[in-house]
């Protein structure tokens, strides 16, 4: 089942999301349902905040169109920047919450994360690196409540604000 995307204004893109107490096949169904939501809408990683749920579980999945499906279903995710030589890279990022928009945002290039799937297994990964870095850090911002137009130039910020401010009032 597709789920409705909640877009720039909702007020429930700027709370920290819940952690998830209990893996439940209710929520295993939800982060489906996600999924199922961001592949109709040709996204690589969706939050439950961007559903309108205040909890901490993220789906992505970067696998190109011609490829079979390689989703990661991550409850409770934490990450954060490798020790030592992290130099930030600046990529353009879009997000299915702030549709439209297209900007550079600078992130580490090298981070540590860790999740519980839904199987209940503790995973922790190292030196994530590349695309899979960037969505893992741009999707868990969102839990944080925070967008990645929060994080963009000024300039780049001056030349979308109209959009923005459109969006908020709910007119795209």
């Amino acid at each position: 089942m597709t789920l409705p995307i909640t877009t720039y204004g909702s007020p429930i893109l700027r709370k920290k999301s819940e952690p998830v107490k209990e893996i439940t096949p209710d929520l295993v169904e939800l982060a489906q349902n996600m999924l199922e939501t961001m592949y109709k809408a040709n996204g690589v990683g969706l939050a439950a905040p961007q559903i309108g749920k205040n909890i901490r579980l993220v789906v992505i999945d970067l696998a190109k169109e011609e490829e079979e499906h390689d989703p990661i279903i991550l409850f409770n995710p934490e990450v954060e920047p490798e020790d030592g030589d992290n130099p930030l890279v600046s990529a353009e990022e879009g997000c299915l919450s702030v549709p439209d928009i297209w900007a550079n945002v600078s992130r580490p290039s090298h981070v540590h994360l860790t999740y519980t799937n839904e199987k209940g297994e503790k995973i922790d990964m190292r030196n994530i690196t590349g695309k899979f870095a960037r969505c893992a850090q741009h999707e868990l911002d969102h839990l944080n409540g925070v967008l990645f137009v929060d994080k963009i130039s000024a300039a780049d910020r001056a030349i979308n604000e109209s959009k923005l401010k459109k969006m908020a009032k709910g007119k795209k």
